[in-house]
């Protein structure tokens, strides 16, 4: 009875339903299909309300993200990415041979470069990057010690339309007998794809090759594999590269103008949507966004009713002008992802806000870009005044100050971003001993920290102060021997004795250069020290010149340097001079109160210094260092002043420093000789062509012993001896 009841009311339901739809739907859809008829249309059926043709007035979400009319979905732009870097799936783990760079441990890193052929041509930034490679410390001719190899055909620029594309790439490489389907090679580009998509075609199947590309897009980019590098023109310098614009321009950290931009305006084609929109955001007065249609050989026939407005008003402001005078400075996409107005935004200062959806970010693996960028949204352009105007003072200040440091750091030259590409691999391929996120993104940068030295950051004297640490209460007195031990009272048995009595002493090296042998240990004095005699006649890396004065003022300047452990401190000053005459830099040992260079010979420096010396400098200065026993303390002063952007610190005051002379018998000391000093002019010009500027920095700083030269009793002052000397 009850399952009867049971049915009864399912059967009844189910008539209400089919009364419902009859009345409801059933006759719409039959009044609709009858007027319809009698107007002579077509009968369509029901709504698919995904049916894009039956909402004409609506984009898809594909549509969206293109261009209209030379766009294509996201699914096509995967599927030609795919069909032309088949292994997109590459890691190091699976698409790198370690074993090529093992061999030798960390010195197994080395680069070969394919030699040109006839006929090809080389454009001038290609150039500069082989270059780069070519004199870095990692060079190899041959391509048995490679572990990494690099083309020696052009592939910076892969559009076609372009005047330096290169042709038949694809078969030409295929019949390198060491490409091997690319394992082991990097290649490097700037432009990919051409009119109108731009896409990230490079013409060529890289397979299992690194790239480093400019404008990747996060989609395409291999995490771990590829290297994104920062597009740059042709007049990028080989080395060195301008220093950043924030100098003496810290304070206020707002300047005059709160957001700029003044570029191209695209009409048509990608990209034209994000720079069409940016005359929204202009006021004129604290945001200036300024484009021009007036580029290309065709601009008249496709521009529209703003063109002439634009262009006047673009007119109206310098470019320079407002790039030293802004705070923020807005980089968005142009046909690529990419914009030259990265890099220019970094070096004057000027934060960039970035326009650019997908961009994966130059050197992205190491360098915390949020420290020194503000990332915005294409679409969202209209957000991006008041973003910025919340940005409070220290934090324009603490951004401001990141875009210098990595500026100078990785992209003031193309040698630096060539290196940093490399460092990046190596560090990959020996992640064991490799940089950490500190060491990338601190002072004096990645480039400047050889992690073969150590990977613990209280070994370096440039991070001591971040740290809160001190260095260490001992040192290691060097001393250059030049004469044969003839007598207990040569100078270098005093200076022996009073530089052992140091209670900061904790062992004494002597480089022994003289033409004679050493003496036995027996003939040296005791010494409550480890004492240690080394030939030091073939590479002598510090020398003792000043036999008197170390040992009097040995104490107080170890307490200065260790107060200041990333400089030279020291007592003999030295200049450098620039001559507008022979335009040239000078050498000068007149006395005065600015000086640039203080000599290694009476001087406190850290350890690391040393073996950054001879792991990081190339092998031609060395060797000249080596072959002309000269120079050597002015290739350090270089070296220090170069990673910390500071000049050496000289401590007490002298006016006069003579050498003392060799005993009879002995050969005279290199110093004595006129063509020294010539040595040392050329020297200069050497070491600064080598680090493309000037890093030596003039100083008049001076620090002395509290009550030095003070008319008091010398029984009330700590260094009693310094003020005798």
């Amino acid at each position: 009875m009850q399952a009867r009841k049971k049915y009864v009311l399912l059967g009844l339901c189910a008539c209400c339903w089919l009364v419902l739809f009859y009345w409801g739907g059933g006759v719409q859809l039959r009044l609709l299909r009858l007027l319809t008829r009698q107007r002579g249309e077509v009968v369509r059926p029901w709504p698919n309300w995904t049916d894009r043709a039956f909402l004409p007035r609506y984009a898809h979400l594909d549509e969206l993200q293109t261009d209209p009319g030379t766009a294509e979905s996201p699914r096509q732009r995967r599927q030609a990415w795919s069909a032309i870097y088949k292994d997109s799936r590459c890691r190091m783990e699976t698409c790198f041979d370690f074993s090529r760079c093992r061999r030798r441990g960390r010195e197994g890193f080395r680069v070969y470069i394919y030699p040109s052929e006839k006929n090809d041509h080389v454009s001038e930034s290609y150039r500069k990057i082989l270059t780069s490679i070519a004199e870095s410390r990692y060079y190899t001719s041959d391509p048995r010690e490679a572990c990494l190899f690099v083309l020696g055909i052009d592939t910076l620029d892969r559009d076609q339309l372009s005047g330096q594309f290169v042709p038949n790439v694809d078969e030409r490489i295929r019949g390198y007998p060491l490409w091997n389907d690319g394992r082991n090679h990097l290649i490097f580009n700037l432009y990919s794809g051409t009119w109108p998509n731009y896409t990230e075609d490079l013409g060529f199947n890289i397979g299992q090759a690194i790239l480093a590309k400019a404008s990747l897009n996060t989609e395409h980019f291999r995490p771990g594999f590829d290297v994104s590098i920062p597009l740059f023109s042709k007049d990028h310098p080989q080395k060195g590269g301008e220093r950043g614009w924030l100098v003496r321009n810290t304070i206020p950290p707002r300047r005059k103008y709160l957001l700029m931009f003044k570029g191209k305006r695209y009409l048509t084609g990608i990209g034209s949507d994000t720079r069409n929109a940016l005359h929204h955001i202009h006021n004129g007065k604290d945001i200036v966004s300024l484009t021009t249609c007036r580029h290309g050989k065709d601009w008249e026939k496709h521009k529209d009713a703003r063109c002439d407005h634009d262009n006047l008003e673009y007119e109206r402001f310098d470019y320079q002008e407002l790039l030293h005078n802004s705070t923020f400075c807005l980089v968005p996409r142009g046909r690529r992802l990419g914009s030259f107005r990265f890099l220019e935004s970094l070096q004057a200062a000027c934060i960039p806000v970035l326009l650019s959806n997908g961009w994966e970010l130059p050197f992205s693996d190491v360098i915390q870009w949020n420290q020194a960028v503000i990332e915005g949204d294409e679409r969202l352009l209209l957000q991006v005044p008041s973003t910025v105007r919340a940005v409070g003072n220290e934090r324009v200040l603490a951004l401001r100050q990141r875009t210098q440091m990595l500026w100078e750091a990785y992209f003031s030259s193309v040698d630096k971003i060539v290196l940093t590409t490399l460092e990046i691999i190596k560090d990959r391929v020996f992640s064991h001993i490799s940089r950490n996120k500190y060491m990338w993104n601190s002072l004096p940068g990645g480039l400047l920290v050889l992690p073969e030295y150590s990977t613990h950051l209280a070994h370096f004297p440039f991070y001591y102060l971040g740290l809160g640490i001190s260095p260490g209460q001992e040192f290691t007195a060097v001393i250059h021997a030049v004469s044969p031990l003839v007598s207990q009272s040569q100078p270098i048995m005093k200076l022996l004795q009073v530089v052992s009595k140091s209670k900061y002493c904790s062992q004494i090296i002597i480089l022994w250069n003289s033409e004679k042998p050493p003496p036995n240990r027996s003939k040296w004095p005791p010494m409550p020290v480890p004492l240690t005699v080394t030939d030091g006649r073939r590479k002598v890396r510090a020398k003792n010149r000043s036999r008197q004065m170390l040992s009097l003022f040995v104490n107080f300047a170890f307490l200065v340097w260790r107060s200041f452990p990333e400089r030279i401190v020291g007592y003999p000053p030295r200049s450098h001079f620039w001559d507008p005459l022979k335009r040239a830099w000078g050498y000068t040992s007149k006395w005065t109160n600015d000086y640039s260079i203080i000599l290694t010979g009476a001087a406190f420096y850290h350890r690391y210094y040393h073996y950054l010396f001879s792991h990081y400098l190339p092998q031609s200065l060395r060797t000249l260092v080596d072959r002309t026993s000269n120079c050597e303390d002015i290739l350090m002063n270089f070296l220090v002043s170069a990673v910390t952007h500071l000049p050496p610190i000289k401590v007490a005051q002298r006016k006069q420093y003579k050498e003392l002379p060799s005993p009879q018998g002995t050969k005279s000391v290199p110093w004595a000789n006129p063509e020294h000093f010539n040595q040392r002019q050329e020297c200069v010009n050497t070491f600064a062509n080598w680090f493309g500027y000037m890093p030596l920095v003039h100083s008049q700083f001076r620090l002395d012993p509290v009550l030095f030269k003070d008319q008091v009793s010398v029984l009330r002052k700590k260094y009693k001896d310094l003020e005798r000397a």
